[in-house]
């Protein structure tokens, strides 16, 4: 009789340390299970910031390769307007 007290007392021990951390794993889980519901609604968003993200990097890089060119051309102006 004392040893089936003694693994009444044990097992519910543990379980009064595990309660702590089954809700942590049920927070978890709802966490993750939200966080996918979330991603598949906001993932058009995404799509169309990195889309816009590109378009403003590849706009600004034409307009960097334009002040380039005009940079080059009135170099090589000047440098031939001193040589003649």
């Amino acid at each position: 009789m004392t040893l089936h007290c003694r693994r009444v007392a044990a097992s519910s021990g543990a379980l009064v340390i595990l309660k702590p951390i089954l809700g942590l794993t049920a927070t978890g889980v709802i966490a993750v299970l939200l966080w996918k519901v979330v991603l598949v609604f906001l993932l058009p968003f995404i799509g169309i910031a990195t889309g816009l993200l590109f378009l403003v990097v590849k706009v600004v890089f034409v307009g960097l390769m334009v002040c380039v060119a005009i940079w080059l051309l009135r170099r090589l102006a000047r440098r031939e307007e001193k040589l003649a």
